[in-house]
């Protein structure tokens, strides 16, 4: 571990599991702060400018939604909640308010690290502004419109490039049906979500190898959709 190794803040106030994440962490060469409850979760957040936080929502002074909510009125540091809310709308209304992805207890340490690093790849690339996206063979060129697989051009309609776009800007951020149709239509409420379901399937169509088994545009269910970062190959 050194001085330049990313900051994670743990908000989590069961000691056992804050005792896994930090243990686990630390393993990986991640630098750990930890907090118990809500209020000392938002005060490092301003005062150790953290590069991650991993937030559970049931905490015992506020409910983790409250955090989230204030923690996005003043940062974009990527917010990865791990709960034992596993209904739907719990990770609706997480990912509405800025959260960029959602893991459920009980939950495999490897996936919930390859979570973290994927939201600290987003984090990186969207401080770096780059017009070019990579993941895989796919390659979409945010300043040209542009998208090619294995170098060969790929023809999208208007409306999938949007939704296509979108997915690139929030890579490895779970997107929900409803910010993928405000943001491709103009409003998310007045528009079926199955339209939606129909464009992706068109765009897996153009982009997978097999649609049936996407490696790119993955489905959250109940949820939304999420563009999966993949080593470039």
């Amino acid at each position: 571990m050194t001085a330049n190794s990313p900051a994670v803040l743990i908000v989590e106030d069961d000691p056992a599991i804050q005792r896994l994440l930090r243990n686990t962490l630390k393993v990986q060469d991640y630098r750990v702060i930890e907090a118990g409850t809500g209020a000392a979760a938002l005060r490092l957040v301003q005062s150790s400018q953290p590069d991650l936080i991993i937030l559970d929502l049931g905490l015992p002074d506020v409910d983790g939604m409250s955090v989230i909510r204030d923690v996005r009125e003043g940062s974009t540091v990527p917010i990865v909640v791990l709960t034992s809310r596993d209904d739907e709308r719990s990770k609706v209304t997480a990912l509405d308010m800025g959260a960029d992805d959602y893991v459920t207890k009980p939950f495999g340490v490897d996936e919930l690290m390859a979570r973290v690093r994927t939201a600290l790849r987003h984090r990186l690339a969207a401080l770096g502004s780059r017009p070019i996206f990579r993941t895989g063979a796919l390659e979409v060129d945010l300043v040209r419109r542009l998208v090619t697989l294995a170098g060969d051009e790929v023809r999208l309609s208007r409306k999938e490039y949007e939704i296509l776009q979108q997915l690139v800007i929030h890579a490895g951020k779970v997107l929900t049906h409803r910010h993928l149709l405000r943001e491709a239509w103009g409003n998310g409420e007045d528009i079926d979500v199955q339209y939606l379901r129909v464009y992706v399937r068109q765009i897996r169509q153009k982009i997978e190898k097999d649609p049936g088994r996407p490696q790119y545009v993955l489905t959250e269910p109940g949820v939304g959709y999420r563009l999966q970062v993949l080593e470039e190959d």
